[in-house]
C-alpha cells in the first residue's frame, strides 16, 4: 500500500522524472503509471528472498549508474543497499524482530537485527514512518536523529469514508453468510506478534457473560504461524461465530469497514498500523492496542487495551457492543483523527527527503 499510494502521488508532480523498477510478474499492479514514468523490469528470478537481496547489491546499482539516477529510494528496509554511487534513500516501517519475539525465523532474524543495521547506516536520509519507530532506529542501530526524518504514512479518502453501511451489511451477508453485527480484525494471520490468540479468547470470554448476537470476523491472508490461530478458533465453543474471510481486495476492503460494526486491533507491535485508521475515516469505532506506534496513531479515538490482558481486551468488546454514547464519542473523535493522514502530504514530504539526499551525497 506504501508503494502503490508513494507511486500514485509521485507520477504527478511535475518536477520529478520518477523511474519505477517492478519485478516482471508484478507490472500489472502498476498499469496506472505507466505512461507517466519509465518502469523498468526486473527479472522474476530475482523474486527470492536470496536471488533479490543479490540484485539489489549488484545489479541495481548498475543499472541505477547507467540512468545517471540522483537518488534510489528502496521503501523497505529489508532491501537497501550499500552503494554509494548515487544518494540512497530507505524507508523503515518497524524494527519488529527487537521486540517481537520469533517475528521470522532465525535467518530473517539475523538480517532484521544484524546485517540491516549495516545497511540503515550507510544510506544517505532514512525515512522513518513514525516517531516511534525513528526512536528505534536511534536506539538499535545508534544513528542520529539528524539522519532520520519522520513522514507518516497516509490514507485514501477517497476510498475510506463514511457511507450508508447498508449496501455493505447486504453485501457481507450475501458473499460471507455473515448476518448479524460483528467485530473485525484486519491483519495477516501471523502468530504470535499479531495476537490473534489471545483476541479470540477474549472473544469467548465476551460471548460467556453477554447475551450478544455479535460474531468475530479476521481479514488476512496466511503468515507464519497461522495454524496456531486457526486451531485456537477451531476449538473455541463459538467456532461456529468465528469467521476468516482470507485475502481482502482492495476493492472490497472498504466495503469490510463499513459493514463491521467495530474494528478490534489487538497487535502487540505495529511500526504505524494502518487498518485503524483506515477504519476510523469509514466512521468505525475501535478498540486498539497501544503498542509500537498505535498509541501515536489512534490518538484519543480509540479504545485502548492491553493486548496481553485477556480480560481487558474483553471488557472492552463489552464497552463497543453496550454503550452506544461511547460509540457515538469514539466515531466522532475517529473522524477527526483518521483527516490528519492524507498520501499527498506524505509524498510532498517524501520528496523534500530526496532533494536534501542529493544535496547530501553531492557535498
Amino acid at each position: 500500500q506504501y508503494i502503490f499510494a508513494l507511486t500514485r502521488e509521485l507520477i504527478e508532480l511535475s518536477d520529478l522524472n520518477l523511474h519505477l523498477f517492478v519485478l516482471k510478474h508484478e507490472q500489472h499492479h502498476f498499469d496506472f503509471a505507466k505512461d507517466k514514468c519509465n518502469i523498468i523490469t526486473v527479472p522474476s528470478w530475482a523474486r527470492s528472498p536470496i536471488k533479490n537481496i543479490w540484485w539489489h547489491h549488484t545489479k541495481a546499482p548498475r543499472i541505477a549508474a547507467q540512468l545517471g539516477l540522483d537518488v534510489f529510494h528502496v521503501p523497505s528496509y529489508r532491501r537497501m543497499m550499500s552503494s554509494k554511487r548515487f544518494a540512497t534513500v530507505g524507508t523503515i516501517h518497524d524494527l519488529a524482530p527487537f521486540h517481537v519475539k520469533g517475528k521470522y525465523d532465525i535467518a530473517r532474524m539475523f538480517y532484521g537485527r544484524v546485517v540491516v543495521k549495516y545497511l540503515a547506516a550507510r544510506q544517505t536520509k532514512l525515512i522513518a514512518v513514525s516517531g516511534d519507530t525513528a526512536k528505534d532506529i536511534e536506539q538499535f542501530f545508534s544513528l542520529p536523529s539528524s539522519e532520520i526524518t519522520v513522514i507518516h504514512n497516509g490514507i485514501d479518502h477517497e476510498r475510506f469514508k463514511a457511507s450508508d453501511s447498508k449496501q455493505a451489511r447486504k453485501w457481507i451477508s450475501s458473499t460471507h453468510q455473515i448476518h448479524t453485527p460483528f467485530f473485525v480484525y484486519i491483519s495477516r494471520l501471523e502468530h504470535p506478534s499479531k495476537n490473534h490468540v489471545r483476541l479470540i479468547e477474549a472473544f469467548n470470554q465476551f460471548k460467556q457473560k453477554n447475551d450478544s448476537d455479535w460474531q468475530l470476523v479476521f481479514g488476512g491472508g496466511d503468515w507464519h504461524g497461522c495454524e496456531e490461530i486457526y486451531a485456537a478458533a477451531k476449538s473455541s465453543p463459538y467456532s461456529q461465530e468465528i469467521h476468516f474471510l482470507g485475502f481482502i481486495a482492495d476493492q472490497d476492503l472498504p466495503k469490510v469497514y463499513l459493514a463491521a460494526s467495530s474494528l478490534v486491533y489487538p497487535s502487540l507491535f505495529e511500526g504505524f498500523g494502518l487498518p485503524p485508521v483506515e477504519a476510523m475515516a469509514c466512521g468505525l469505532p475501535v478498540i486498539s492496542s497501544d503498542r509500537g506506534a498505535l498509541k501515536e496513531f489512534v490518538s484519543d479515538a480509540a479504545l485502548i487495551v492491553d493486548p496481553e490482558d485477556i480480560s481487558d481486551i474483553a471488557e472492552a468488546l463489552r464497552r463497543g457492543q453496550s454503550q452506544p454514547s461511547l460509540v457515538a464519542e469514539l466515531i466522532t473523535k475517529a473522524e477527526i483523527n483518521a483527516d490528519r493522514f492524507h498520501w499527498k502530504n506524505t509524498a510532498e514530504q517524501v520528496v523534500r527527503v530526496y532533494k536534501e539526499a542529493i544535496k547530501k551525497h553531492r557535498n
